[in-house]
This record gives structure tokens, sequence and C-alpha cells, in this order.
């Protein structure tokens, strides 16, 4: 019902920045709750940042609090992930998220709370 395709990744040095788009399509009238997840090989994907679409609400992982932005913009139904001072500990599949609950913590933050995955982009950082 709801379909998201990310944008945006690539490969940057320490320090550098970089911003990851999500643009969704379908019924995303549903979806009260998008993020971004970020997935290392082997491991489980955990939740980087979130926006309650209502009200504007955001969360962060503490691990990139101060250095990452998330923002949408309604009228292009596109959520953005501003991503500055990156460490090579950012590198990972990001995925774009989204969930009919509202946000809510910690569920915003976990995989298993989300409705709908985008196909994921690449973000490698090097020292």
């Amino acid at each position: 019902l709801v379909q998201l395709v990310e944008s945006g990744g690539g490969s940057v040095q320490a320090g550098g920045s970089l911003r990851l788009s999500c643009a969704a399509s379908g019924y995303t009238y549903l979806t009260n709750c998008l993020g971004w997840f970020r997935q290392l090989p082997g491991k489980e994907r955990e939740g980087v940042a979130a926006i309650w679409t209502g009200r504007d609400s955001t969360y962060y992982a503490d691990s990139v609090l101060g250095r990452f932005t998330i923002s949408q913009d309604n009228a292009k139904n596109t959520l953005y992930l501003q991503m500055n001072s990156l460490k090579p500990e950012d590198t990972a599949m990001y995925f774009c998220a989204a969930r009919y609950a509202a946000c809510s913590a910690p569920e915003w933050a976990r995989e298993a709370y989300i409705n709908y995955w985008g196909q994921g982009t690449q973000v490698t950082v090097s020292s």
C-alpha cells in the first residue's frame, strides 16, 4: 500500500556530509511515523531517527544526536536524513521505514514495529 524509495547514499570521508532522501508513494496518509534505520551485515536493523508526521516531533538514537537531522517535505512526500560529521562507524545500509502507528519511544527504533521498508541505500564512511 505504501512504497518507499531511498536515494543519496554513497562514499564519503570522515567528517563529511551526506543527505539521504526517501520518496513515498501510495497510501501515505495511512502512515504516521516515518524513520530511518541502518543495518550492518549479520545484525538487526537499528533505528537512527524518526519523525511523527502529524506533529513534526523527532526522535534520534544517542549515537547520531547532534549530527543527523530528520525532516520531511509533505508537498513532495519525501523524507530526508541530513548526516553531518560522519564517522566510520556510521557505515551501514540505510533504510527508510514507515509505520501506521504514531511515533513512540522506544518502539520507533525497533524494526518489529515497522509496516513498510524501502530497499536501502549504502553509506560508507572512510577514515
